[in-house]
């Protein structure tokens, strides 16, 4: 049975793949012991053409995790467990950033509000993150409190 520090290695795998100018982010879903559910950051369908990445959006009330072209790497990580028919009740969800060489970046505090509304409505049970104080699972409406609580 793997550990939750080797899910978030997993999810570091498809944070290298990551086409997004500005971030290598990587998520993987886990139910039951097994990953159901990957994705990366890139344009939508990888189409590179439509990438806007370096557009800087300076009027916009965007909060920072809205302001790129890219599909989420936990978006593309619950579409993809969503067609395969899995039911994410219960599950976890694994996010991770690396850097330029490839290596885990330690998260900072929950924040994208985004994603936690998706994770919380889809039914995942936890939403990990790898602190430098240690890796720790919250709970999806206590992730998504504090995503919110960021940006006040």
């Amino acid at each position: 049975m793997p550990t939750h520090e080797q899910y978030f290695q997993m999810a570091a795998e498809e944070a290298r793949k990551a086409t997004c100018l500005r971030g290598k982010c990587g998520a993987v879903i886990v139910l039951n012991n097994e990953v159901i559910g990957s994705g990366f950051n890139a344009p939508p369908k990888n189409d590179e053409k439509s990438r806007k990445c370096a557009l800087e959006l300076v009027n916009s009330c965007k909060p920072k995790s809205d302001r790129t072209c890219c599909v989420h790497a936990e978006w593309r990580a619950i579409i993809e467990a969503l067609r395969t028919g899995k039911d994410l009740a219960g599950s976890t969800l694994y996010f991770v950033r690396v850097d330029d060489a490839g290596n885990i970046k330690k998260s900072g505090e929950p924040y994208c509000t985004v994603c936690s509304r998706l994770a919380l409505d889809c039914g995942i049970s936890f939403f990990g993150l790898w602190h430098e104080s240690g890796i720790r699972l919250y709970d999806t409406k206590e992730y998504n409190d504090l995503s919110y609580a960021f940006h006040k």
